[in-house]
């Protein structure tokens, strides 16, 4: 989710400016200044957080017309494509510009492409800060793809998982190799 949908909701819910400030981790001035602006707007906090974040953002900073171009129209129509085929195994945004500029040669550069691609992915995964206390929860998940190793002795490729876990509240990791996700590998 978008800061200023962040903002506006916490305003909603009927926080001040200085919690705002704290929860968002931005400066006071800047929740004021978006404040300021929200009195101005004649649309209400509801309609405004039905809004997408492209559009949200241009009634915050209305200087910027990167979202107001012909290009932007033609590009809008593919991002969802865009951030599914990023999902893909050995797909990058390299490729997935090249790709564009095929179809569309006068379109947006590698930078821009990828800043309207990383907009529109923050946007289809809305977050909200979460709290958490000290040493309440530890997060736990096997990652990525197998590794394997040879053992010494016999020569044998040997797969295995990598067990990872996290203290929510400090981000401290641990990660270890595996046999398998099996409960006796996991004890």
């Amino acid at each position: 989710m978008s800061q200023i949908k962040q903002l506006l909701r916490l305003r909603q819910q009927g926080h001040g400016k200085k919690k705002i400030a704290g929860i968002l981790s931005i400066g006071i001035n800047t929740v004021r200044t978006y404040l300021r602006k929200l009195e101005g707007l004649d649309e209400d906090i509801e309609t405004l957080l039905a809004l997408e974040d492209p559009v949200l953002q241009a009634r915050f900073h209305a200087g910027n017309p990167s979202y107001k171009e012909d290009r932007y129209e033609l590009l809008k129509d593919d991002l969802k494509y865009y951030h599914n085929e990023l999902k893909r195994k050995g797909v990058n945004k390299q490729i997935l510009w090249e790709e564009y500029r095929d179809a569309n040669p006068k379109g947006y550069s590698h930078s821009q492409f990828c800043h309207h691609l990383y907009q529109y992915s923050k946007a289809s995964k809305p977050t909200l800060p979460l709290t958490h206390i000290a040493g309440e929860k530890l997060l736990i998940d096997y990652a990525g793809d197998t590794m394997s190793y040879i053992d010494r002795d016999t020569g044998e490729i040997i797969n295995c998982q990598v067990f990872v876990a996290s203290l929510a509240y400090s981000d401290y990791c641990f990660a270890m190799a595996v046999r398998s996700q099996c409960v006796s590998d996991f004890i």
